[in-house]
């Protein structure tokens, strides 16, 4: 009997989560004129477009996707993308860093420099073509140190930039979305959920991922203490000699930046045992840019990254 209390609790918990993410989209939709959503193809943009779909079933998603492209994905992740996006029945608009190095407005030190961090001015372009008045997204409070401190509604300046002391209070769940002219809001439907919410979430509504997500063999090489996927973009350095290892990825990303982990499972239930035992965050412990500096996301969420 402790057991089923235990289960009816935690399944109480699990619905008022979800909850709480449709109360925020359907708040998003009533307050702004025209809010896009963030979708890279990675799994939390995966369950907040889920969670989209369910707040306003049977219309369709009132949100046209977003996705700001490094061009240097894992063509897994794109394949899913495209054709996550029609299967939602979801406008899917894409912006690509390349596209503003062609503008001459991000201008990269070296050819195979990392083009994750140059996403910011890529979205604060896209923001001004499209005159988006928010920007929704599956950042977790979880996730990194920087992300910790923001709110659900997220106000950024006539800059796009991001001020931690200018964020407003959200007593007892009230959002202001007020918007002086110039200023943009981004949107947090999931800043309460864990990666083991977000695991569970995916296994409860049967959510399709890219297969990266799940342990398979992949050619890597060790470096610094992470595993690096060999890639065109990411080939052995000096004497490094790959090794086929098998692993699978805690987050998607730019391949430039993105390491997987050592891992054997193949399963959700699989996955959510790893993820309950973790004590480094995914960020932490597979994107080389996180690591680069304890300031950097701080850095690039003040200069507009998501």
């Amino acid at each position: 009997m402790n057991n089923i209390v235990q289960a009816e609790r935690d399944d109480i918990a699990f619905r008022s989560i979800e909850s709480e993410a449709i109360h925020i989209l359907r708040e998003t939709a009533a307050e702004f004129k025209n809010a896009a959503l963030m979708f890279s193809g990675g799994k939390d943009s995966a369950v907040v477009l889920h969670l989209a779909w369910k707040a306003f079933w049977p219309a369709p998603v009132p949100f046209p996707l977003l996705h700001i492209d490094t061009d240097h994905n894992f063509p897994e992740v794109i394949a899913f993308r495209d054709e996550t996006s029609a299967r939602y029945g979801a406008k899917l608009v894409v912006r690509s860093v390349s596209q503003s190095i062609a503008r001459g407005t991000v201008v990269l030190s070296r050819e195979d420099e990392s083009r994750n961090a140059f996403q910011a001015t890529t979205l604060l372009e896209a923001i001004e073509e499209f005159r988006f008045d928010a920007c929704i997204g599956g950042a977790r409070r979880d996730e990194e140190k920087a992300r910790a401190k923001e709110r659900v509604f997220s106000v950024r300046n006539e800059f796009g930039q991001w001020e931690p002391r200018s964020q407003r209070p959200e007593l007892w769940d009230l959002y202001n979305a007020r918007l002086a002219p110039g200023e943009n809001m981004r949107v947090f439907p999931i800043s309460n959920w864990t990666e083991a919410d977000v695991w569970r979430y995916i296994a409860a509504e049967n959510i399709h991922l890219p297969s990266l997500y799940f342990a398979h063999e992949r050619e890597v090489v060790e470096r610094s203490g992470v595993l690096v996927p060999i890639t065109p973009l990411t080939p052995p350095k000096g004497k490094e000699t790959p090794q086929l290892r098998t692993v699978r990825f805690r987050t998607v990303g730019d391949m430039t930046c993105t390491c997987p982990v050592p891992s054997s499972a193949r399963t959700m239930g699989e996955i959510l045992d790893e993820v309950v035992a973790a004590r480094i965050s995914e960020r932490g412990q597979t994107r080389l840019d996180d690591q680069a500096s304890d300031a950097s996301m701080e850095e690039r969420k003040r200069a507009g990254y998501f």
